[in-house]
């Protein structure tokens, strides 16, 4: 068997292993005593405005997108590992893969890897493997070492612009733990590293300088665009009125309100 392809099973095997250790030190939410039907009408109804909604929204963890900021306060250690590997193993990562490994082989990239099943697991292993490597370096790691708050937090205020300004903005400013604006060294140096730790199980022609810093250059593409869906994706899930079965909404939630 190739070198490349135990490497990558073996990161992949990792991934799956830290998720679900993760998964099983997560606490369940203690059971919450039963209000007055009166009363969860009265709150529901003094929640309706648009902004509120999407509070409401931001009040829950994302499923699809983890990193989205639900809560104000900064992250443990502990906490920012428990993201990578949510982040890791997110619908959104799956998706990402997917459709990514389909487009590589339809163009016949990584061309290392054939065409086929075989060709279409070698690209998706690669492409969740390399998002993996990018998580752990930039979520966990370098936001651990420098205090960096690796989440995305949605600002809820200003028009298109002023949002999509922001959501670019993210790629290069981050939040530290204690509520401020930094270099986000997190977010350019990860994908950096995880595109190196790459060249260990990609096709020899990709195992060039030239070819990772092409990659990285798409990451960070991919990273940007990937920015703008999380800053709309509250106000999505709004228009969609998934907030029917949200729960109340968290006076805490991760996004700023406008100045009154």
């Amino acid at each position: 068997m190739p070198h490349g392809s135990v490497t990558l099973r073996l990161i992949t095997l990792s991934v799956a292993v830290v998720a679900n250790a993760a998964a099983q030190q997560e606490p369940r939410p203690p059971d919450l005593p039963g209000a007055p039907v009166a009363k969860q009408e009265s709150a529901h109804q003094q929640h309706q405005n648009p902004f509120n909604t999407t509070i409401e929204v931001l009040g829950r963890r994302s499923i699809f997108f983890p990193e989205i900021a639900s809560s104000r306060g900064s992250l443990s250690t502990r906490q920012k590992f428990e993201l990578f590997a949510d982040e890791s193993v997110s619908p959104s990562r799956f998706l990402s893969s997917a459709a990514g490994a389909a487009m590589s082989q339809a163009r016949n990239s990584l061309d290392g890897y054939g065409q086929g099943m075989g060709g279409y697991g070698e690209r998706f292993g690669s492409s969740m493997a390399t998002a993996a490597a990018n998580n752990f370096f930039g979520t966990f790691l370098i936001s651990s070492l420098l205090h960096r708050d690796p989440r995305y937090f949605v600002t809820l205020h200003g028009g298109a612009g002023h949002r999509i300004g922001y959501a670019l903005s993210r790629i290069v400013v981050a939040r530290t733990d204690d509520g401020k604006d930094a270099a986000n060294w997190a977010g350019m140096l990860g994908p950096l590293l995880a595109e190196s730790l790459a060249n260990s199980y990609l096709p020899v022609k990709e195992q060039t300088a030239g070819r990772t810093f092409q990659r990285f250059g798409w990451r960070i593409g991919l990273n940007t665009a990937s920015n703008a869906l999380r800053e709309y994706w509250p106000t999505i899930f709004r228009s969609l009125r998934i907030t029917k079965i949200a729960p109340g909404i968290n006076s805490n939630a991760g996004a700023t309100r406008p100045s009154r």
